[in-house]
């Protein structure tokens, strides 16, 4: 197993699920600046291992996902290099493969901006989330003011960042941010469902489908249709969509060959 900065990567082979786990005892998690290339890197490397067909992204202990960044090391880096941060913590809607967020207490900064640019988020019915950045004289760095406008609008978002406020797990669910709410004692049974429901899906139609849907928030409805559209046709080739076809005839499950 790699040695990383604050988190570790761990591969169940049987269910082939991996799980990026934040872990700085005693810190609630915080992500070090440094971390967050390490963190890029981990989700590229996932996404090209053949044995891995989803990922989850939790945090260690009982207090949070994460409560954010390391505040002092902020000061202790170029701002030119920080000015592209963003690029790192938006490595989950890069990956090819699912990748959920397990939340729990504490999301808040870089935690949320993480979590967002993640395909679900599931939380615990005590997961607050926010972005605080403005009661340090600063703005979010890693994508949370653009995700947040372009998942609940730019009113909300407004109410949000601008205020610094946190949402608790309830409102974030009505606001859309949040994908499930379990109880806490559930959370576990919870991810781990969907992330078996995602391993059972056909790789390539699902590594396809997520790049057609990241796409659809930056462009026209025409041009999403001509994505849309080309995709579909370029899957019509292939052998897992043959499969299921013959598989839905024969009326028995499909076995997918992920090519």
């Amino acid at each position: 197993m790699t040695e990383y900065e604050g988190f570790r990567v761990e591969l169940d082979e049987a269910r082939r699920v991996a799980t990026l786990t934040l872990d700085v005892p005693g810190k609630m998690n915080r992500v070090a600046v440094t971390a967050r290339a390490q963190i890029a890197r981990a989700f590229e490397e996932l996404g090209n291992d053949d044995r891995v067909r989803c990922i989850v992204v939790r945090g260690a202990g009982d207090e949070a996902f994460t409560a954010g960044g390391d505040i002092a090391g902020f000061m202790q880096v170029d701002p030119e290099w920080i000015s592209h941060l963003h690029d790192n913590v938006a490595a989950p809607e890069r990956c090819p493969k699912p990748v959920i967020a397990q939340l729990h207490g504490y999301c808040l900064g870089v935690g949320l901006e993480l979590a967002l640019a993640c395909d679900f988020r599931i939380a615990a019915d005590d997961t607050q989330i926010g972005l605080p950045e403005i009661s340090l004289g600063m703005i979010p760095g890693s994508g949370g003011s653009q995700r947040i406008v372009q998942m609940v609008g730019l009113g909300r978002a407004k109410d949000m960042v601008m205020r610094g406020r946190r949402l608790k797990a309830d409102e974030a669910h009505r606001w859309g941010l949040l994908t499930e709410v379990h109880p806490r004692a559930e959370l576990d049974a919870a991810v781990a469902a969907l992330a078996d429901d995602m391993a059972a899906r056909p790789t390539v139609a699902l590594r396809t489908l997520k790049r057609v849907l990241n796409q659809a928030p930056n462009t026209s409805l025409s041009i999403g249709m001509e994505l849309e559209g080309l995709a579909y046709g370029l899957l019509r080739s292939t052998e897992d969509f043959a499969e299921g076809v013959a598989a839905f005839t024969e009326k028995r499950k499909p076995e997918w060959r992920d090519r």
